[in-house]
């Protein structure tokens, strides 16, 4: 009887994977949900899944939920904290407690890329060395961005302020959360994804003004779409009251993107989902009313 243990269980991605193994007839038995507090997974507990405390930074935690673990999905964590560190952690405690497979949630690069994205491409890079050189089986799965939170880089309200990024027509192929984590508990669920990498890029390639046009279109009014420099965008966001270092941080992923970063589309997330990944618009025309 394989145990599956999924990390960062709390958050969106976490918790969504949890529910699609069950979804899939993994027997909750079989899965395990690590949060740094128990009472935050409880409609998880009630369901059957078990539920065990753990903290990246305390090791002795890890040692602890791992035991009799066989495969652990690493949800990475989240940037501004010392990611490296932290995935050691997981990854080390996993190798000490005989845990066979560790599946990590990397962050999509382009081929031949020299781009660093500040928080995210130095731990990732770190991470992947670490889980490759452990002994462990492992799978890499390349995120794209979240097609459902988009506006965190376009604003909340479009059609008043029109979508002003340091962007024009640079395209990138995101996956909902849900899409991924689906993927997610399909790797963790059948065999044969054992050291193997995942190029989870979305179906649809889209931007930042494809974006203004379809939402022109799904509400009937203009969008309007102005390529903006990078510092008129970081200004822009600090003027609504976000610190200067998260603008930066939102700033280089919409360069990345422009710069075609998470726009390589490999098949491999409609291969795992079997079917294609939803587009902006079938996602704008839910939440649009």
């Amino acid at each position: 009887m394989t145990k599956i243990l999924v990390t960062g269980a709390t958050g969106v991605v976490g918790r969504s994977t949890v529910e699609h193994l069950l979804k899939k007839g993994v027997p909750a038995s079989q899965i395990i949900g690590l949060s740094r507090k128990k009472e935050n997974l409880e409609d998880l507990a009630a369901k059957g899944v078990e539920i065990r405390e753990g903290d990246y930074f305390d090791y002795d935690s890890l040692l602890r939920a791992f035991e009799g673990v066989d495969k652990i999905m690493l949800t990475s964590a989240i940037a501004f904290t010392d990611r490296s560190t932290q995935h050691y952690n997981v990854i080390t405690a996993a190798r000490q407690m005989g845990v066979k497979h560790v599946v990590y949630m990397s962050i999509m690069r382009k081929e031949g890329s020299g781009r660093i994205m500040p928080e995210v491409t130095e731990s990732d890079l770190f991470t992947e060395q670490v889980l490759k050189s452990s002994g462990l089986d492992y799978t890499i799965l390349y995120h794209p961005p979240f097609a459902d939170l988009l506006s965190f880089y376009y604003g909340p309200d479009p059609f008043e302020t029109g979508i002003k990024v340091p962007a024009n027509n640079g395209k990138m192929a995101p996956a909902t959360r849900d899409e991924l984590a689906e993927a997610h508990a399909e790797i963790l669920s059948t065999p044969g994804h054992e050291n193997k990498t995942y190029s989870l890029g979305g179906s649809h390639a889209i931007s930042f003004s494809d974006i203004a046009k379809i939402l022109s279109e799904l509400k009937g009014q203009p969008v309007s779409f102005t390529t903006i420099t990078a510092e008129e965008y970081i200004d822009g966001i600090v003027a609504q009251g976000v610190a200067r270092h998260v603008a930066e941080f939102i700033t280089g992923w919409v360069l990345a993107i422009e710069g075609g970063e998470f726009e390589y589309q490999s098949g491999d997330l409609e291969r795992l989902l079997g079917r294609k990944t939803k587009t902006f618009k079938d996602i704008m025309e839910t939440t649009l009313v």
